[in-house]
């Protein structure tokens, strides 16, 4: 994989482990009740969406199951129209979008295609 490239599929990698080691046994609740957890969150996928806006499309096309431009657009979302996001989409996104998105990310990273030539 280009070293760019292999750099923004790590970093999307590391932002997914570090939120799933921050929520592990946490619930919602605990989720609302904590600025910090909810910051530490907000930051975790915002790295996610802008190291995503660097794969190359091609990549992505490997992928075709996750909604790419929503999660590259989610970064724009925390940053310029935060009051709108409610803590109950983030916490699906770390439950339910997380998950498939750390799965995809793999596959990318372990794709024969992703190496280079």
């Amino acid at each position: 994989m280009p070293r760019n490239v292999g750099h923004l599929v790590d970093d999307n990698l590391e932002a997914i482990a570090r939120i799933e080691r921050l929520t592990a046994g946490k619930t919602f609740e605990d989720f609302d009740a904590s600025w910090e957890l909810q910051w530490l969150i907000q930051r975790g996928i915002e790295v996610i969406s802008e190291a995503s806006r660097g794969i190359p499309d091609k990549l992505k096309a490997l992928q075709p199951e996750i909604p790419w431009r929503r999660v590259s657009g989610i970064g724009n979302v925390l940053r310029h129209d935060y009051d709108g996001l409610s803590n109950r989409i983030l916490w699906n996104v770390v439950e339910d979008e997380l998950p498939k998105l750390r799965r995809a990310v793999e596959a990318i990273r372990s794709s024969d295609q992703s190496n280079p030539a």
